[in-house]
């Protein structure tokens, strides 16, 4: 359907004026229905949202005003996460588009965004009384929930990276990456959500369970209620933090192979060791299937569905079990030391799982020269991650109890996390390496295909290599697979690489921290503007920093403009981990639950453990 999307006809430097216009008219006319919707429930007006919250509450147990809002971020963030991985793809099959209306994907995602953003809406209007111990005064006689107003932040910071995206583009160009500053408000606003409405939810939990007096039971229906919600939520969380590994996912990444064990070490520490704290025995085995339905039916709908690259996906099956002995070995009353017993097992046993699982389905096969240190950086970034999400998972548990100065040891492993993403980003120069590439045809135009020989200068340039691969992109399609050395220092293609059109093919070259890139053709791009590098029978050609061929939009600004830019997104990043972090400590020091640390949600065997005991006594 979107085969003859022109990609080089699209412009480079921003989105056209007429579509601007379009989405920001959209945007109002929708934040001022909201607000009416708010104002004329809150005055009265409307007997519909009341009940409307009423009904939520009879058939969940939760309060309204959380239950609504909890139902309304799940389903917005599971529309923006299809979204997001069926835009990722159209960009590597087909490049770039015109602007935010131009890509049918963008239409999701700004659906899912603006869902959260009528979910924190309802949460902070819904409220007729005070919702909470947590609450927030925000007007005389007007008290919202802590949840709602993260939510509320999360939304707006993810809101913010569309028209600072297209103003980034006019000024830098295309950052045709999943980790340029403001894709990464985008996917990280949405991601934060997660934790947002686990806030929303123990407070919710909080009031139901002092409507119902101490030591009251939910009903069997809405005991069952509560913990689906629960571990949709855990496997959600698990879900978004794994969306930072997307380019590896799609096997395009443009940072260094060893990212990729770090990312899944923070994932699977953070999300694991939360639901596994949250939810009880078996939480993280929960948070894993959940995340396994989710991804699973993402990656279906994309690849097979939509006819688009298929998402790659991460097992966390070996992570989870890890995460299951720590918490039996570590005390479930203690979770941060559960949690830092859990990173070392995940920055170990799970990172050598995941090797295994990346030749077994990622598009790119970890070596195992890269097991040491993957396992060294995984194991202090699961560490860290699992002392943060055992205090996430004890702020929205009541019942858990936590040492004094918790919040320093979470801070703490925040640190260590952005500490160990600061040391892997940074990447080399390629060394001086040339390459003699001869093309021999595989298949005619149109469709016009080749294999490559290379011989490199020197011979072991690609001795030891992260990864040499060959990659073609944007014609409508992708095409990753590695080279087969047939020689001391000569190699060849094992797929036939596309040639013509709008295709890029170059062969990729990672060893150490040093990522190139050898052109094989490139077409030209009259927006960039850049010149067509033809494919010759015989061609020699040096290796250069393959940011170059796969962002050729990019451009330099002033060294003040950019410094400005980034500031500003990372100051609004910081205000955003500043008030999530306030919202969870806001609710670990104000919610309050048994002494006594149960699961968050009892289980059916639990019940009638319970039930049982009762009528012997």
């Amino acid at each position: 359907m979107f085969d003859a999307w022109p990609a080089q006809a699209a412009p480079a430097g921003g989105a056209a004026l007429d579509q601007i216009a379009i989405a920001t008219a959209a945007a109002t006319v929708l934040t001022v229905a909201m607000l009416v919707l708010a104002t004329g429930h809150r005055s009265g007006r409307l007997r519909w949202t009341r009940r409307l919250a009423a009904r939520a509450e009879r058939a969940t147990g939760l309060p309204g005003w959380a239950a609504v809002p909890s139902a309304i971020a799940g389903a917005s963030l599971a529309v923006a996460l299809l979204g997001m991985y069926w835009d990722v793809a159209l960009h590597i099959d087909e490049g770039r588009d015109e602007g935010p209306l131009a890509n049918p994907a963008h239409h999701l995602i700004l659906a899912g965004l603006f869902g959260v953003l009528a979910a924190a809406v309802a949460a902070i209007a819904l409220p007729l009384e005070r919702p909470g111990p947590a609450a927030v005064r925000i007007a005389p006689g007007w008290e919202a929930p802590a949840g709602g107003l993260l939510l509320l932040g999360c939304a707006a910071f993810a809101l913010a990276g569309f028209p600072l995206d297209d103003g980034w583009h006019r000024l830098f160009g295309q950052d045709v990456t999943l980790w340029g500053p403001t894709h990464l408000m985008l996917i990280g606003g949405a991601s934060l959500a997660t934790v947002a409405a686990l806030v929303l939810g123990a407070e919710g939990a909080a009031a139901a369970r002092a409507r119902r007096g101490a030591g009251g039971a939910p009903a069997r229906e809405r005991g069952r209620a509560h913990r689906l919600r629960a571990v949709l939520l855990a496997g959600g969380l698990l879900v978004a933090l794994s969306t930072f590994q997307g380019e590896f996912d799609f096997g395009v990444p443009q940072f260094a192979l060893l990212f990729h064990p770090l990312l899944l070490a923070l994932a699977a520490s953070v999300a694991l060791v939360a639901a596994r704290v949250h939810l009880g025995p078996g939480g993280a085995l929960l948070a894993v299937a959940a995340f396994l339905l989710m991804r699973g039916a993402v990656a279906l709908l994309v690849g097979p569905v939509l006819g688009r690259t298929t998402p790659h996906l991460p097992l966390y099956v070996v992570e989870a079990l890890v995460v299951e002995a720590a918490a039996r070995r570590g005390g479930a009353a203690r979770p941060l030391r559960a949690g830092a017993l859990a990173g070392l097992g995940i920055g170990t046993l799970g990172v050598a799982a995941e090797l295994g699982w990346s030749h077994l389905w990622m598009p790119l096969a970890w070596p195992p020269s890269l097991l040491p240190a993957a396992i060294a950086l995984g194991t202090a970034a699961a560490v860290g991650g699992g002392v943060l999400g055992g205090w996430i998972g004890a702020a929205v548990s009541p019942g858990v109890p936590l040492p004094r100065r918790a919040g320093r040891w979470a801070a703490g492993g925040l640190a260590v996390l952005v500490a160990a993403i600061a040391w892997t980003l940074p990447a080399a120069d390629p060394p001086d390496v040339r390459a003699r590439v001869a093309l021999s045809e595989a298949a005619p135009a149109p469709q016009r295909t080749v294999h490559a020989t290379v011989r490199l200068d020197p011979p072991d340039a690609a001795d030891g290599a992260r990864w040499w691969t060959q990659t073609s992109w944007q014609g409508g399609g992708a095409v990753v697979a590695p080279l087969r050395e047939v020689a001391p220092g000569v190699w060849e293609t094992t797929r036939p690489l596309p040639i013509g059109g709008t295709w890029k093919s170059m062969l990729r070259l990672h060893a150490g921290r040093a990522l190139g890139a050898v052109p094989v053709f490139l077409p030209a791009d009259p927006a960039i503007p850049a010149v067509e590098i033809p494919a010759p029978a015989r061609a020699e050609r040096a290796l250069v920093p393959d940011r170059r061929l796969l962002q050729r939009e990019a451009r330099v600004a002033p060294g003040r403009l950019t410094a400005l830019a980034y500031a500003t997104v990372l100051a609004l990043a910081l205000a955003l981990a500043g008030g999530l972090g306030w919202g969870l400590a806001r609710a670990r020091a104000r919610l309050r639950g048994p002494a006594a640390p149960p699961p968050a949600y009892p289980s059916r065997r639990a019940r009638r453990r319970a039930a049982k005991s009762a009528s012997s006594s």
